[in-house]
């Protein structure tokens, strides 16, 4: 099993160092097995025919997204849905919970898969490999400085119904902590950015980061489990990991196209 601590800098390897096929390799094993960790939640054991084949389903989906063509996005999308309704349909076991079963297995196609895919898509941008890392320090930067904001100041309750532990306090020591990040990125790797440019991300991301991590929580919550899996030893699974990431993935690519194009910087 990797530790959190190998796994990063893995990740900062394959960032660098890979192309954009390999690259969406990686994302589609990523997703494989947050999509994975999902279904073992949300579905109860009888469903693992279900759970392993929507897992590949959603895998499909993440080359789709990137080959920038939504025609085929769209078919794969269409195709799942006709695909699962009619298995369920033949397969179904108790009509009380067929429809919900249905219901949490096509919405993790597109939590999962549609979302974490723009990480596949950032990569192939220009300064793609500065923005994957803009994102992850301001997401990671954030995470951090809401933690020891939350730990020595954090009094009143942010979300109680669901994370206990967080605090306003923390969730705006933790936006200050995403300003940092984006002032630290543009200073050390990415010159290109101006400083609105750092104020717009650091704020946006950072709120849309911790919204993404409140998600999850929910979503743990209402499955009745602590974490999403144990794949990361100390850290609970790939999907707790990758919750702040999700919602700050998609938002990131499309202000990149919007600030700079999608040609050769």
């Amino acid at each position: 099993m990797l530790t959190g601590v190998v796994a990063l800098p893995l990740l900062i390897l394959f960032v660098i160092y890979t192309n954009t096929v390999l690259f969406t390799a990686l994302v589609c094993g990523i997703t494989f097995l947050a999509l994975f960790e999902y279904y073992a939640m949300c579905l109860p054991a009888e469903r693992a025919r279900e759970r392993i084949t929507a897992a590949g389903f959603g895998v499909l989906l993440v080359p789709l997204l990137s080959f920038h063509r939504p025609d085929l996005l769209t078919a794969g999308v269409v195709f799942s849905v006709l695909f699962f309704a009619i298995f369920f349909l033949l397969r179904f076991r108790d009509l009380n919970t067929v429809v919900q079963h249905l219901t949490l297995l096509l919405f993790g196609l597109l939590y999962l898969p549609l979302l974490l895919g723009h990480l596949a898509l950032l990569r192939g941008l220009p300064f793609g490999r500065e923005w994957i890392f803009l994102v992850l320090l301001i997401v990671m930067a954030g995470d951090t400085a809401a933690y020891f904001t939350g730990v020595s100041l954090g009094r009143r309750k942010l979300y109680p119904a669901i994370s206990p532990n967080k605090s306003i306090e923390g969730a705006l020591g933790g936006l200050a902590g995403s300003l940092v990040g984006a002032l630290i990125a543009k200073f050390w790797f990415f010159p290109a950015l101006i400083l609105l440019d750092c104020a717009v991300l650091g704020l946006f991301l950072g709120v849309l980061g911790q919204l993404g991590d409140l998600f999850e929580s929910m979503l743990k919550r209402s499955f009745g489990v602590k974490d999403s899996g144990t794949i990361i030893p100390g850290h609970g699974g790939m999907l707790d990991r990758l919750d702040s990431l999700l919602f700050a993935f998609p938002p990131a690519y499309y202000y990149a196209l919007l600030r700079f194009g999608g040609g050769a910087p």
